[in-house]
């Protein structure tokens, strides 16, 4: 058999209120929109014991209210965060669509940009050319690619941030609501490329607010509540037993 393709083991993290660190986007905004859990030391638990496996080929789902934990999970799973404890494996190549464009220059031009995250996570400059062309072609923005980012529209750099995550071949893909990514054209585009990588056996881990996205594209799913597992299982059933409030 062979070993998972992310493996969350008793995993927990948490953030102190009024600590004074200064805490990642990702890992915070939706969380204060949900309850803190208070301690004795004003602590709040966004992940308490969580453990999961995505099999490789495989789709898990993630959902839960705002404030469940599950832009939190996401960031430990691509490293942009590290658990308090516990332990988070990969294997294989990841690529993650989350706050799209958050690690783009703004004086870097497009394919400056294109080039240095390629290059941050391991890519020669003749892979990076390699793949060039075809994040280019996807996100439709071969006229502005010379120019700089800050010169964009939001849209324009969502574009330009998919694009460049869903061509770089991953062995893993991390998404965070991925029909929100554009105009409908290229929401369709997007989910599309997400079918062909289910298709190609590539392993998914998706969050998001949408049943009907998760039952579509996803094989399981988990219900987080408060920084907890509610509930794990084939992605049919539990997104009925979260609609259902059970």
């Amino acid at each position: 058999m062979l070993p998972a393709a992310i493996e969350f083991r008793n995993v927990t993290k948490t953030f102190a209120r009024g600590s004074g660190r200064r805490l990642l986007a990702l890992d915070v905004f939706r969380q204060l929109a949900g309850r803190w859990r208070r301690s004795g030391t004003g602590q709040f638990h966004a992940l308490d014991q969580i453990s999961f496996t995505v099999g490789q080929g495989r789709s898990l789902g993630l959902i839960g209210h705002n404030g469940a934990g599950k832009s939190t999970l996401l960031s430990l799973a691509t490293r942009v965060a590290e658990p308090d404890g516990g332990e988070v494996i990969v294997r294989g190549r990841l690529s993650s669509v989350l706050d799209l464009g958050a690690g783009f220059h703004p004086d870097l031009s497009g394919h400056e940009n294109m080039r240095l995250n390629a290059a941050l996570i391991g890519f020669t400059r003749a892979r990076i050319e390699q793949f060039a062309p075809g994040i280019a072609a996807f996100s439709g923005l071969e006229s502005a690619l010379d120019d700089p980012v800050r010169t964009y529209s939001s849209g324009m750099v969502m574009r330009l941030a998919f694009a460049i995550a869903v061509e770089l071949d991953p062995d893993v893909i991390v998404v965070d609501e991925m029909i929100a990514v554009g105009d409908e054209e290229f929401q369709q585009k997007c989910l599309r490329r997400i079918r062909e990588f289910r298709e190609q056996g590539k392993s998914i881990l998706l969050a998001s607010h949408s049943m009907h996205t998760v039952r579509e594209f996803c094989d399981d799913a988990l219900w987080l509540d408060h920084g907890r597992i509610r509930m794990t299982g084939p992605a049919a059933e539990v997104t009925a037993a979260y609609k259902s409030g059970a």
